[in-house]
């Protein structure tokens, strides 16, 4: 914009050439500006859809270990589709005949998660991408007056993330502010060179925001945007409390 300013400063309005360089001006702008990449799943069906249907239904997602299960497979699903995007190098492996040349993933992965409903969405992740670093992060609602909250961040635990692939995972996006806070927080270890943000269902608000607020490559993948949010912030339809579901009512 502030080129589109500058080009306003030296061409009259009126002049002809003056409105050809402005609409030149507003297509370079825009052409450079890259929003961060949303893969979302529900486009394409397949089988992560029958496991986020049973996570959706409320006869049945009543049964706790079920719940975990379907979030763990949810997981592993997006660590594979992940995967298809990570840098590759050549590696020459002896077999019991001859060496063959194989394929292995030349990034450093650490995999992000927000407590607590985001514990068994990242035991998928790891189930696949066994061999990374792990961090840890609170995030939680602090609630003032009525449905007003702040998040807080109280506890970190994270190995440095400097030149990292950080894959950040959280099962419910409904504001985007908590995925923010929590990614502020592990900048304190570095600065990651590949971002992916993991989520089961994220709300319309949430998306936008975070095109608004993480890095311009950071690529959100997730199963499901529902275009609302109530006036509790809980996504609709959603699926509720994930963290309740997972692991009961809190008191």
């Amino acid at each position: 914009m502030k080129n589109r300013a500058k080009v306003r400063q030296k061409f009259k309005p009126h002049s002809l050439f003056g409105e050809k360089m402005l609409h030149l001006c507003d297509f370079i702008v825009k052409y450079n500006h890259i929003d961060m990449k949303t893969i979302n799943f529900a486009e394409t069906p397949s089988l992560l859809s029958r496991y986020l249907l049973e996570m959706r239904s409320s006869e049945l997602q009543c049964d706790p270990m079920r719940f975990r299960r379907n979030l763990q497979r949810l997981g592993e699903m997006m660590a594979y589709e992940i995967s298809k995007v990570m840098r590759y190098r050549k590696v020459d492996v002896q077999t019991p005949l001859a060496v063959a040349k194989c394929d292995d993933i030349d990034e450093q992965v650490v995999l992000g998660t927000i407590f607590r409903a985001g514990v068994p969405f990242h035991q998928g992740f790891l189930n696949y991408f066994d061999y990374a670093e792990n961090s840890f992060v609170s995030a939680y609602r602090k609630y003032k007056d009525g449905d007003d909250f702040d998040v807080m961040i109280e506890y970190l635990a994270s190995p440095s993330i400097e030149g990292k692939t950080l894959i950040l995972c959280d099962p419910m996006l409904a504001t985007g502010a908590s995925m923010e806070l929590s990614y502020r927080a592990l900048l304190t270890k570095g600065t990651p060179a590949r971002i992916h943000i993991a989520s089961v269902i994220a709300s319309r608000q949430a998306v936008e925001y975070l095109e608004k607020t993480m890095p311009e490559d950071a690529t959100l993948w997730v199963g499901v945007i529902d275009d609302e949010i109530n006036a509790h912030s809980y996504i609709v339809p959603g699926l509720g409390d994930a963290g309740d579901l997972a692991y009961g009512t809190k008191d």
